[in-house]
């Protein structure tokens, strides 16, 4: 089965007052972390990261290996647009694409394998499935092949939110397994730094 991964990293960071993809922890940016974490898990077969805003100053900064990088336009227009860019330059032979999220550095290639796994081994019964934290449903999210074919229709800046609420979904725990914190503002960093030092 034919996987890949798509890093949503086209926002501003209007909260974060710049470009949190390349905000440091660790000694690398956040978008790094992301990009090395889908990296190790070898099953997923091709890496899409999607950029948007201040992509040059990006992709000048950050080793993105040979995850592949998409450029999203429309990227002011909200994640659905980011999200179609994606999976727009996905192999049309893609059967299953985990959703990563470019601000949340601790999602481990643990939890991205587990989710992954799960989605390969559903039935034809499963459209998504997703990890939860406590019960809260979060990310990544893999998307089977009947919810990447409605992808295109999805508007505005809630990525495939409306489709998934409609969607026969599994939820796979793994708030035991990593810190799914996103990082919005600087004091979401700082708070995240504290914990791991």
């Amino acid at each position: 089965m034919s996987v890949a991964a798509i890093i949503l990293a086209a926002g501003d960071g209007s909260r974060f007052g710049g470009a949190k993809q390349l905000a440091r922890l660790d000694g690398r940016t956040l978008l790094e972390h992301v990009v090395e974490h889908a990296l190790a898990v070898p099953a997923i077969e091709d890496i899409v990261v999607v950029l948007g805003a201040r992509a040059d100053a990006i992709t000048g900064a950050v080793d993105l290996g040979p995850a592949r990088i998409v450029h999203c336009t429309e990227w002011a227009d909200g994640m659905s647009a980011s999200l179609r860019a994606g999976v727009a330059a996905l192999s049309p032979a893609t059967e299953v694409a985990l959703v990563l999220l470019a601000d949340q550095p601790r999602i481990t290639p643990q939890v991205i394998a587990m989710v992954m796994d799960e989605a390969v081994g559903a039935g034809p019964d499963v459209d998504a499935v997703r990890a939860s934290y406590a019960g809260i449903p979060g990310h990544p999210v893999a998307l089977g092949r009947a919810l990447l074919r409605r992808i295109p229709e999805l508007r505005g800046d809630t990525g495939a939110r409306d489709l998934l609420r409609d969607a026969r979904v599994t939820l796979v725990e793994a708030g035991h397994l990593c810190d799914p914190t996103d990082i919005d503002t600087p004091n979401d960093l700082n708070a995240l730094e504290a914990i791991t030092e």
